[in-house]
C-alpha cells in the first residue's frame, strides 16, 4: 500500500476555521512531524505528549517578537507563567495555584451557579441572542472577577481589554495592522488597574489578590510578577472557557442523539466536558522550543528550533482515540491534550470544568429549545490558536407573547 503524498508547507492561514480537522488529518497521515518555514509541526498524539511531558523542550521565550515600542505589553507577557520555565515557572505557578485548589473551586460552585442561572434566565426572556456575547463570554469574566475581588462594574471593561490583549498572540498575523498597538494599549490599562488594586489591598481581605500579596511577602516575586499574574489569570481562562462552551453547544446541536442523551442523563456531564474538549479543542496549538537536539518520529529537531504542537490534531489521533471523528459523551477521553500535559498543564482546568458543567447544564435544561439561527450563520474569530466563534446567533425558544420558554409556559399553565 502506497503512503499518502506528503502535503505542502503547513500554513495556519490556509486552515479552514469552521472545520480544521480534515486539514490536520492529511498531515497526521502523510507527514506527522512536519517541517514548515518557521517551525516543526507535530500532529500525532504520541509526539505531542512526549514534548509536553519531557524535559527536552520548554517555553522560555515569547510567542512572537514584541518591539521596544510596546514596553507595557513586553513587561506583561514576560511575567506570564505560560512563557516561563523552571525554576521561575515553579515559583509563579505556586503563587497562582492558591486560586485553583479543589477546595477553592468547590467553594466557588454556588457562586458559579448563581452567575450561570442569571445569564440563562436573561436568555430565556429573548427569542434571539448571541451565545458568545450574551452567555459564554460573560461567564468566565464574572467568575475570575469574583476570584480577584474586583468590582462588578469593571467586568465589561475587562472583557474588552482581554480581547484587545489577545491581538498580540493571534495566529492569524496581519488581520489587524494595528494589532500590537491595540494590545499595548490594553496592557498599559490593565497594568495600571492591577497595580492600583495591589496597592489598595489591606489586612482582612480574602480575595486572590490579597492571598498572592501575603504569599509573596518577603519573597523573590516582585510587583511586576504579581501584576502580570493578575492579568494572566484574567485573560488565560476567559477565551478558552468561552470557546469551550460555544463549541461544546455547537457539537451537541450537530449530534441530536448525544444532546438528548446528556439531557436524559446529566450525571454524564463531567465525561461529556472531557469529550467535548477532545472533539473540538478550545486551544488548537501551542509552541515549545527544543532545549537540546531531539529525535521526533525519525526527524531530527535541532536545539533552539520552534515546535508547534497541534493539539486539535492530537485529540483526533486514531492511535490514541478509536473512531476519533465520532462524538461520544460516554467515551473515556482522559489524556486528551486540551489542557496540555506535564509541568504546564492548565492551572485553571478544575475551574474551567466546573464552569463548563454549570454552563452546559443550564443551557440544556433551562433552554431546551435552543437552536442555531438558520438565517444568521456562526462566525469564527480569525484565530486558530484560541479557536472558536466570535458570534454564535441562536434562537432561544422563548415564547413571543410571554418572553419565556414554551416549556416554562406549559409548566405555569399546569
Amino acid at each position: 500500500m502506497n503512503s499518502p503524498a506528503r502535503p505542502g508547507p503547513f500554513r495556519t492561514s490556509e486552515v479552514p476555521l469552521a472545520d480544521p480537522y480534515p486539514h490536520y488529518q492529511r498531515y497526521r497521515e502523510a507527514d506527522p512531524v512536519h517541517r514548515a518555514e518557521d517551525a516543526w509541526y507535530l500532529f500525532r498524539h504520541r509526539d505531542v505528549a512526549r514534548v509536553l511531558t519531557g524535559r527536552d523542550f520548554g517555553r522560555g521565550t515569547l510567542p512572537a517578537p514584541i518591539p521596544r515600542q510596546c514596553p507595557h505589553l513586553l513587561r506583561t507577557v514576560r511575567n506570564w507563567m505560560v512563557f516561563m520555565d523552571p525554576p521561575r515557572h515553579t515559583a509563579v505557578r505556586a503563587l497562582a495555584a492558591r486560586a485553583f485548589t479543589p477546595r477553592t473551586v468547590e467553594t466557588l460552585r454556588p457562586r458559579i451557579h448563581r452567575i450561570v442561572t442569571a445569564l440563562a434566565d436573561e436568555l430565556a426572556t429573548r427569542q434571539r441572542a448571541d451565545l458568545v456575547a450574551d452567555f459564554a463570554a460573560p461567564l468566565p469574566i464574572l467568575v475570575i472577577s469574583e476570584l480577584l475581588g474586583v468590582p462588578a462594574s469593571d467586568r465589561p471593561w475587562f472583557r474588552a481589554r482581554a480581547v484587545d490583549l489577545q491581538q498580540a498572540t493571534s495566529s492569524r498575523a496581519g488581520r489587524r495592522p494595528d494589532a500590537l498597538a491595540v494590545a499595548e494599549a490594553a496592557a498599559r490599562e490593565l497594568d495600571g488597574y492591577f497595580r492600583a488594586q495591589l496597592a489598595r489591598r489591606g489586612p482582612g481581605e480574602e480575595d486572590l489578590i490579597a492571598a498572592m500579596l501575603a504569599a509573596a511577602a518577603g519573597g523573590p516575586l516582585d510587583e511586576d510578577v504579581l501584576t502580570g499574574t493578575c492579568i494572566h489569570l484574567l485573560t488565560a481562562g476567559h477565551e478558552t472557557t468561552t470557546n469551550l462552551l460555544c463549541k461544546g453547544m455547537l457539537a451537541l446541536l450537530a449530534h441530536p442523539f448525544q444532546l438528548r442523551l446528556l439531557r436524559d442523563r446529566p450525571e454524564l456531564l463531567p465525561d461529556a466536558v472531557e469529550e467535548l474538549i477532545r472533539y473540538d479543542s478550545p486551544v488548537q496549538m501551542i509552541s515549545r522550543w527544543a532545549h537540546t537536539d531531539a529525535d521526533l518520529g525519525g526527524r531530527t529537531v535541532a536545539r533552539g528550533e520552534k515546535v508547534v504542537l497541534v493539539l486539535g490534531s492530537a485529540n483526533r489521533d486514531p492511535a490514541r482515540f478509536p473512531d476519533p471523528e465520532r462524538l461520544d459523551i460516554r467515551r473515556d477521553a482522559r489524556r486528551h491534550c486540551g489542557f496540555g500535559l506535564g509541568a504546564h498543564y492548565c492551572l485553571g482546568a478544575p475551574l474551567a470544568r466546573v464552569e463548563a458543567e454549570a454552563g452546559l447544564r443550564s443551557l440544556l435544561h433551562g433552554l431546551p429549545g435552543l437552536a442555531l439561527c438558520p438565517d444568521d450563520p456562526v462566525r469564527y474569530a480569525q484565530d486558530l490558536v484560541f479557536h472558536g466563534p466570535e458570534r454564535m446567533p441562536v434562537r432561544t425558544g422563548a415564547h413571543p407573547a410571554t418572553g419565556t420558554h414554551p416549556a416554562i409556559t406549559h409548566h405555569l399553565r399546569r
